[in-house]
């Protein structure tokens, strides 16, 4: 890939950088199988942790993962490896919690990627709410990391729009993605987000999320689905899929159902302008009623696809999305639809190994999720071990347990001593960007 100028330069503050990465390796990946594209710069690993790649000629920070640039989504990749890793009862090695750690700024908050960890972060760094999300998700499942997480969710209660939401980059208008997974991190870290209020109009996160939901005034075939920003925008598959998760309070791990009631989805219904046994407008229903009505526009959008969600990058035919594919399952199953689930499940099973093979750590750990929520095996996945994958992503991991030992019991070490815990008092926090998918950007109309 040629060199970059740097993505807050190329587009709107209100993109997401981790998405804008996530998305132009998925056109690259595309691209190289239809004609072969160039593919992004491989780094070699520093450190004996993890093998050189081939024809490289950067190196990257020792416990890494994967080896593509991470300028734009280091921090982001990184968490959703070690989250995905500690949920399926995998240790990670201690080098890649490390640089994890290493990577937050002095006030709390994380961007995408720095060299120089031991730089104090200042003004110019793009603190990235994205980034800082699911670090926070991460570490707080890895344990051992309080001080540091309280900072980073200090940092974002600091940077809340007065909507009630976030944009990925502070001071920019709320967005849907970025303020769903902002939710699901206050969640994560125990900071219930109802209670959680803006400065200025005193509004929480779930105030700010309903107000990208299309009710009963949207067009038909619209209603219940979320934009990704712009209230009166179209409906976005990919802002929808984040919103009906966040909006039921729940990050990128959710817990399968097990053998409890099967939901059935039902699509938000109008009569006269009005939702049906509901007042009228956006909120109907709540919380619990969007992410219900997102849930049904996102199963009219699997059906009519094939059990898949399309995208399209610019100047580019819309093609299969596997990565919000992912993320639709993860909302389905967090809703308790598990029979809605299981069609775009299967067609992950049959359709996404290539892609995670291309897209690197995070792609696996978005399937593994996704296998987790579903209850679903992710080391029989299609034919495909995602968990040895993953790893292979990356240090080599600590330790882990035998498929099905959960994952407390994989935390504990040496006569029951919490591995995390020894592991955090060593770290120093570094002193001195959001499925992706967590960091994302607006995409063409689904």
């Amino acid at each position: 890939m040629a060199p970059m100028a740097p993505l807050a330069q190329q587009a709107p503050a209100t993109h997401p950088v981790a998405f804008l990465a996530r998305r132009a390796a998925m056109a690259l990946a595309a691209a190289a199988v239809l004609g072969g594209a160039a593919a992004p710069a491989a780094y070699a690993v520093d450190g004996a942790d993890s093998a050189p790649a081939a024809g490289s000629s950067k190196k990257l920070p020792e416990g890494l993962y994967g080896t593509k640039d991470p300028q734009y989504d280091g921090v982001w990749r990184q968490s959703l490896a070690l989250l995905a890793q500690h949920t399926v009862g995998v240790r990670p090695a201690t080098s890649a919690v490390r640089w994890l750690a290493g990577q937050q700024c002095a006030d709390g908050s994380f961007t995408a990627f720095r060299a120089e960890p031991g730089t104090s972060c200042d003004a110019r760094t793009m603190r990235d709410t994205n980034q800082t999300a699911a670090a926070v998700q991460a570490l707080t499942a890895l344990g051992g990391h309080d001080e540091a997480v309280q900072k980073a969710v200090n940092w974002l209660k600091s940077v809340q729009n007065a909507d009630g939401g976030w944009s990925s980059m502070a001071g920019s208008p709320s967005d849907a993605n970025s303020t769903s997974v902002v939710i699901g991190a206050l969640a994560a870290a125990g900071a219930k987000p109802e209670s959680v209020t803006s400065k200025k109009g005193g509004k929480t996160p779930y105030d700010g999320l309903l107000t990208f939901r299309l009710g009963c005034d949207a067009k038909e075939g619209e209603r219940g689905a979320f934009t990704f920003q712009l209230k009166g925008a179209a409906a976005n598959a990919d802002a929808t899929a984040a919103a009906a998760t966040g909006a039921l309070g729940k990050g990128f791990v959710v817990a399968p159902a097990g053998g409890g009631a099967d939901t059935p989805v039902k699509p938000l219904s109008c009569k006269d302008g009005k939702a049906a046994g509901k007042s009228s407008g956006a909120k109907d229903g709540g919380p619990a009623g969007a992410a219900e009505g997102g849930a049904g526009y996102l199963v009219a959008q699997l059906d009519k696809n094939g059990h898949h969600l399309l995208s399209a990058m610019p100047g580019q035919e819309k093609q299969p999305d596997v990565g919000n594919t992912a993320d639709a399952v993860v909302a389905l199953a967090a809703g308790g639809h598990r029979s809605a689930a299981q069609q775009p499940l299967k067609w992950l099973e049959k359709n996404a190994s290539a892609w995670a093979r291309q897209n690197g750590p995070a792609a696996y750990a978005q399937l593994v999720l996704a296998a987790h929520a579903t209850g679903t095996d992710p080391r029989s996945f299609g034919g495909t071990d995602l968990v040895t994958a993953l790893n292979a992503t990356g240090p080599e991991p600590a330790g882990t347990t035998m498929p099905g030992q959960d994952a407390d019991a994989a935390e504990k070490s040496d006569g029951g001593v919490n591995l995390w815990w020894v592991v955090g008092v060593g770290l120093a926090v570094g002193a001195g960007i959001g499925f992706l998918l967590s960091g994302r950007r607006k995409k063409n109309d689904l």
